[in-house]
């Protein structure tokens, strides 16, 4: 836990057990006069936010329905076609009771997690500051906040709802008003759950340290739950699971409604309704009366917190946003690791990141699971179907690169301010280029340990394949830690047109430009050895050219490096 996480559990604990403020709530009351003077005081502001929220939402639903519209009437096409051609219906509806599982957990610790940085009840600085020191009700200032929470997670989960009824309206498992109908109960009642569980570890420090602890746990649930899921689509089913699953908890009564529309066996999907309206409503109305108890210093340090996320992507500078977030999260090393000195200073890098990824082991985990999921792609993708290989292969290399980035956070570390290369013996150039190493080499054992299981079932030539990714992949991420600032600059590059400026794409390339060469360069040279099969000429060019690709991303990290010195 950080210093500043640390002092603001302790000004939490303090408020928790000292005396409120002594003032009668009958004859000191004012709290109608001031939230009347608040809402006299901000109209011209809530005008202007009005507006901004309006302009903001029309670009949203302009870029959604011009860039996503096509896709999306491919999408359900393609559905429609695997149900009518194929048995793509079936293959959905074995996959409901799991897929629910994935989805309440998703949203669990998504919910647990956010709620440690940011949570359903955020106030403004002065709000925090000087609003709760006057004589309000506190429920008056907080539970609107909340209140506004849950409306848009419902919202969001009502829309999400809808679009899943399409989905099993296309695929022929059901009408979309019944399918509607059986997805609203956990369209909004999963996410106002996740809301409430979000206000129970706002309220409760002691709720935040076990949601630190319990991550890695929920985190390894999810992804059985997700291979289970992945089973069941293919066929592979375990009644007694699922069963479980079905009357173990909210996201079983979820599904209920949901198999029994399908034509599933779910003939107690009634008393599961009730069940889950009635442990909702017990929660969301707990959750309801602690937002009233949130802590001072609590609501103070998230405020700060997400006004510095707030700026920091608004200014498109996301790992000072990334930073802002683990800071608050507490996402610290807590455990006391000791390795032997290094006997020559050229180890001296290799040592410490080591040493860095001994004491905090959530890294290490990370990258296993992103490879995890890296491997799962590129086999689920595998097959004839060329855009289906080249879909499977390029989420498979974004995980993979998302796994060895995940292990070359002390690069990122060194250059968020390049005073902290100080204790180096070499330039900062060098200093990256030695940071690069122990990603490298611990990538390529985890490729080679996920090679595994595709070389028993006979595909031998991925111990060498995936494992060749490795260096490539840490070098784009040293080179993305010495990016640099945000060049917004790039967002007013060329000429407009009626379908907007090249400044946004130009920028994107610029911010993703490691990842972006990398995986395109792998994908260029993997996709004919999946398609005709790998031998010794395809592992040959996949070799030169990650060889390539980590030489020149090494050299630009270089001179990104001593360009940062510079400045």
């Amino acid at each position: 836990m950080t210093a500043r996480g640390t002092e603001t559990d302790s000004r939490a604990a303090e408020e928790e057990t000292s005396d409120p403020a002594v003032w009668n709530e009958q004859e000191d009351d004012r709290t109608v006069e001031t939230l009347r003077w608040l809402r006299d005081k901000r109209r011209a502001h809530q005008r202007q936010r009005r507006r901004d929220r309006a302009v903001l939402a029309y670009c949203v639903v302009l870029a959604v329905l011009g860039y996503g519209g096509g896709y999306a009437f491919r999408f359900l096409r393609s559905l429609k076609i695997g149900a009518d051609h194929g048995s793509l219906g079936a293959d959905l509806q074995r996959t409901l009771p799991g897929a629910f599982v994935v989805v309440a957990l998703a949203l669990a610790v998504l919910a647990a997690r956010d709620a440690l940085w940011r949570g359903p009840v955020v106030v403004s600085g002065p709000s925090a500051g000087w609003l709760l020191a006057q004589p309000v009700r506190r429920g008056a200032v907080l539970r609107p906040a909340f209140r506004m929470s849950a409306v848009l997670a419902m919202a969001a989960g009502a829309l999400a709802a809808t679009a899943a009824a399409v989905v099993l309206h296309v695929t022929g498992l059901a009408s979309f008003g019944g399918a509607l109908a059986a997805l609203f109960p956990a369209g909004v009642c999963l996410p106002l759950l996740a809301v409430s569980l979000g206000m129970a570890v706002e309220r409760r420090s002691q709720s935040a340290r076990l949601v630190r602890r319990l991550t890695a746990p929920a985190a390894l649930l999810l992804a059985l739950a997700a291979g289970q899921t992945a089973l069941a689509f293919g066929g592979h089913r375990w009644a007694p699971v699922e069963w479980a699953e079905l009357w173990s908890g909210p996201w079983g009564w979820a599904a209920q409604p949901v198999v029994a529309v399908t034509g599933g066996q779910a003939p107690g999907w009634p008393v599961a309704l009730v069940l889950l309206a009635a442990v909702t409503a017990a929660a969301a109305g707990y959750a309801h009366r602690d937002a009233a108890h949130v802590p001072n210093a609590q609501l103070r340090g998230r405020a700060a917190t997400a006004s510095a996320v707030t700026s920091g992507v608004f200014a498109l500078e996301l790992r000072a946003a990334k930073l802002a977030v683990l800071e608050a999260g507490g996402d610290a090393p807590k455990r006391r690791v000791r390795l032997p000195a290094p006997p020559h200073r050229y180890l001296i890098v290799v040592w410490r990141d080591l040493l860095a990824l001994l004491r905090m082991p959530g890294r290490l985990g990370r990258a296993v699971a992103w490879t995890a999921a890296a491997a799962a792609a590129v086999g689920l993708g595998a097959g004839p179907v060329a855009e289906r290989r080249v879909l499977g292969l390029a989420v498979g290399l974004l995980c993979g690169y998302a796994a060895v980035g995940a292990l070359a956070e002390p690069a990122r570390l060194e250059t968020d301010d390049a005073r902290r290369a100080a204790w180096s013996p070499f330039r900062l150039r060098t200093l990256m280029l030695h940071h690069a190493i122990v990603p490298a080499a611990l990538g390529a054992l985890l490729g080679l340990l996920a090679a595994v299981p595709y070389a028993l079932a006979g595909a031998g030539w991925a111990l060498l394949l995936m494992p060749l990714c490795a260096a490539p992949f840490a070098a784009a991420a040293v080179f993305g830690a010495c990016r640099g600032p945000a060049r917004t600059d790039l967002l007013f590059v060329g000429g407009a047109t009626p379908m907007g400026g090249p400044g946004p794409f130009l920028f994107a390339a610029w911010y993703a430009a490691g990842p972006l060469v990398s995986v395109t360069g792998l994908t260029l040279v993997l996709n004919p050895a999946l398609a005709h099969g790998p031998d010794a000429r395809s592992v040959l060019q996949a070799g030169v050219m990650a060889l390539v690709l980590t030489a020149g991303l090494l050299f630009f990290a270089g001179r990104s490096a001593s360009r940062l010195v510079r400045h």
